[in-house]
């Protein structure tokens, strides 16, 4: 998908500082709608700090980041929430002593409306907007090939399966843009093609994508544009294909001998 259309997220030089260290540096960029943007790099680059930056886990030195033309500087990661901004972790551990079912509706309950008087007397309209997370929650599962574990206790998926739970997990928020933090980390490789086909699934349900990858071939397969960091700075930014020709990248990164 071309980079033209509505920028749904726009980074404008974002700075990170740690104390002494400069985590991100004057970093800028635009995702648009429709997009799936990889966000790559060495290691300490600053890619999950930006992530935690989007999210609200982290707020800004300086800079400011834009969602749908709303300013997003000291909102909650709760209210970005609401707005419909979702990310995935590098761990995907599940909420121990829960169904695989129950795991989801975590994330669906994020977006439900009854207030603490309504879940006391066990109002009506909870009960409906139960019955819906109920509902949302194993469509959510279904899509991610999950339905099946719903009942089964979430710590006894193997990894694989975990990565993929929190994916369901995330998407029964209903993001409108969903961070995801290195989802194909320890996944072999018949795991990463079905995630690169569920990822694609997930874009093709309108929902705009931002990942932290760091394996290439399937950036290549899946993203639109690439953004590279490298120490914190905005190294390069392009196609996949403009990327793998660009020299600093490669001397920075990807190696004379990378092929997608």
């Amino acid at each position: 998908m071309a980079s033209e259309g509505t920028a749904i997220l726009e980074v404008v030089r974002v700075c990170k500082r740690f104390g002494g260290v400069l985590a991100l540096d004057d970093v800028s960029f635009r995702v648009h709608e429709g997009q799936i943007v990889a966000l790559i790099g060495p290691n300490g680059a600053g890619k999950t700090t930006l992530l935690n930056v989007i999210a609200g886990a982290l707020e800004a030195t300086s800079g400011e980041v834009f969602f749908q033309g709303k300013r997003l500087s000291g909102r909650s990661p709760q209210d970005r929430v609401r707005l419909g901004i979702v990310r995935t972790f590098q761990q995907a551990l599940p909420f121990g002593g829960m169904t695989v079912l129950e795991n989801v509706m975590v994330g669906a309950h994020l977006r439900g409306h009854c207030e603490l008087w309504q879940a006391a007397v066990r109002s009506a309209a909870l009960r409906r907007e139960e019955e819906d997370l109920y509902l949302d929650a194993l469509r959510c599962l279904n899509l991610v090939g999950l339905g099946s574990r719903a009942l089964d206790e979430a710590a006894s998926l193997p990894f694989g399966q975990q990565r993929l739970l929190a994916v369901a997990r995330a998407l029964a928020a209903e993001p409108k843009l969903l961070l995801m933090d290195e989802p194909a980390a320890g996944l072999n490789r018949l795991e990463r093609d079905n995630l690169a086909a569920l990822v694609e699934r997930i874009r093709q349900m309108g929902v705009t994508v931002v990942l932290v990858e760091h394996d290439m071939s399937l950036v290549m397969r899946l993203a639109d544009w690439v953004v590279v960091l490298d120490r914190g700075r905005r190294l390069a930014q392009g196609t996949p294909a403009d990327i793998q020709r660009d020299p600093a990248v490669i001397a920075a990164y990807l190696g004379d001998g990378f092929h997608a």
